[in-house]
């Protein structure tokens, strides 16, 4: 894939007030035929083929359609928002790396994730349960935002979750559409679960490694590379790193301390009221009955699991 010089790009800080005049004329035209909604974080989405975008990330879109064209060996690396991103972009790298880099010298040391890992035509895709990735996507706005949020913003968040109108959604939308692709293509598409890693993350790296197509030898394996890579890209591991406690994205402006927060499965029930639980519940149920993916949304593994599989046990 043809490398694209980036470094005289200037930084568009994500949740400051947008100057649409800077957009091109192309997208300003865009933005005149599209429906629109007011968002909990007082930003416009901008409804395009399906789904919501900021006018930024609109923007992006049509410059990634014009101009990209896919290679047989890409990777893509593919999350709705506050799903483990960077956490992903970690491993991958650390895998795909390993040999050239040793882990001792990784540059995961010193730089975050996102400066690192860049579209590599298969696609590694992770999602999250859409309660506690809700949650975390609020505080996430709310660390880079000039001026806090309304505490009420959360539950109009929700509300807008559940009426299928949020940036980058709606969310049953994109997760279920790569589910379904992951079952027709197994070979182009692995499908990640946040707290499957969460809970046990050894077979998984196993997984991803060979999907990449470089597996782990059996030397490897019994040196403990992957526990290795495994200890290098923990979320804890991550946050406390000095370019991950005061840095800040080249492009967006976001402090890269913000992308790290308490990693709970589960914490959503902490914020959320009963109402609106039972709302939720009902919701995702609805959502994915008949598609076999369910969510885990408490760390009590064997008790809470909704979806598909919770109808057929």
């Amino acid at each position: 894939m043809e490398h694209i010089e980036t470094s005289s790009v200037t930084p568009t800080p994500l949740f400051e007030e947008l100057d649409v005049n800077k957009l091109s004329n192309e997208c300003q035209q865009l933005l005149q035929t599209l429906p629109r909604e007011k968002w909990w974080d007082g930003c416009y989405l901008y409804l395009y083929h399906g789904f919501w975008f900021r006018p930024q990330a609109l923007q992006g879109i049509l410059l990634f359609q014009k101009h990209f064209q896919a290679e047989e060996d890409d990777v893509f690396i593919i999350t709705v928002p506050k799903s483990g991103t960077t956490w992903l972009k970690a491993l991958t790298f650390a895998i795909t790396n390993r040999k050239d880099c040793p882990l001792p010298q990784s540059p995961l040391l010193t730089s975050n994730p996102h400066q690192l890992v860049y579209s590599m035509c298969r696609i590694v895709y992770m999602c999250r349960n859409p309660v506690d990735r809700f949650i975390s996507l609020w505080h996430f706005v709310n660390l880079n935002r000039p001026e806090p949020l309304k505490q009420d913003s959360l539950e109009a968040g929700l509300e807008m979750m559940c009426r299928e109108v949020e940036g980058y959604g709606p969310f049953w939308r994109h997760v279920l559409g790569y589910w379904k692709l992951s079952k027709e293509r197994p070979g182009k598409v692995l499908f990640l679960k946040y707290e499957d890693l969460k809970e046990d993350i050894i077979p998984h790296l196993k997984s991803l490694a060979e999907f990449l197509g470089i597996s782990f030898s059996e030397e490897e394996e019994r040196q403990g590379m992957m526990e290795e890579i495994a200890k290098l890209c923990s979320l804890d591991s991550l946050r406390n790193r000095e370019v991950n406690v005061n840095g800040k994205h080249k492009f967006v402006g976001i402090k890269n301390s913000s992308l790290f927060r308490k990693r709970e499965v589960g914490g959503w029930v902490n914020n959320v009221n009963p109402s609106m639980v039972e709302k939720i519940e009902n919701l995702i149920e609805e959502k994915l009955s008949g598609s076999g993916l369910s969510f885990k949304m408490s760390c009590n593994y064997t008790k809470t699991k909704l979806g598909d599989n919770q109808a057929s046990t």
